[in-house]
């Protein structure tokens, strides 16, 4: 586990009892409703949300469809209460680059505000491939600064008590998922919420 990964662990271990309380608890709110909005899941779907929190994403999902639910994070307490929240879904403790699930086994990725807490993200898009179905489409839910703010914050970001790494622009996100074999589905951009998904071919 490197530093980011331990820094990520200890702030959301400490907060996940009370998470829907916190600042980033609310923060995040907007970016579930609108990747439940833009995600089109069929019943039977595989779908796992990575850095799944306590699991209200998947819960709001399921309000939609009956689709099998799964979840990782790198924090023990976030998925003890995901469990605890779908107790019919599985939930486990990884890493973004080490899912614990077999070749091509999931329809949907979804991750909802936290990529800019993974430490490679070329290896993450690498391990999505692997384990997602041909045409799978993965959505990435994450904040958006436009390129001033950027170059401002990202210096600077690093040094945070929550793991953050970096700050991405949609294409910087498509390129990622383009050099490991995805392509680009859609792109959108609403206040601070991106959202870009990207299709296995």
């Amino acid at each position: 586990m490197n530093q980011f990964e331990e820094k990520s662990k200890k702030s959301y271990d400490s907060k996940a009892e009370k998470y829907e309380a916190t600042f980033d608890g609310k923060f995040t709110v907007k970016f579930k409703k609108e990747l439940v909005k833009k995600v089109n899941i069929q019943d039977g779907n595989n779908v796992l949300d990575v850095a799944c929190g306590n699991g209200r994403l998947l819960q709001m999902f399921s309000e939609k469809a009956d689709f099998h639910g799964f979840g990782i994070d790198i924090s023990e307490n976030m998925i003890r209460c995901a469990r605890e929240m779908n107790p019919i879904m599985n939930f486990q403790v990884a890493g973004c680059d080490k899912a614990p699930f077999e070749k091509e086994k999931m329809d949907i990725v979804t991750v909802c505000a936290a990529f800019h807490h993974f430490p490679n993200i070329n290896d993450f898009a690498g391990e999505m491939y692997r384990i997602m179905k041909q045409d799978g489409i993965i959505y990435i839910a994450e904040v958006y600064l436009p390129q001033p703010l950027r170059t401002i914050c990202n210096p600077f970001v690093k040094y945070s008590k929550a793991g953050d790494v970096k700050f991405y622009a949609p294409n910087e996100i498509i390129d990622c998922f383009s050099k490991v074999g995805f392509e680009r589905d859609h792109v959108s951009i609403k206040g601070m919420v991106q959202i870009v998904s990207m299709r296995k071919v």
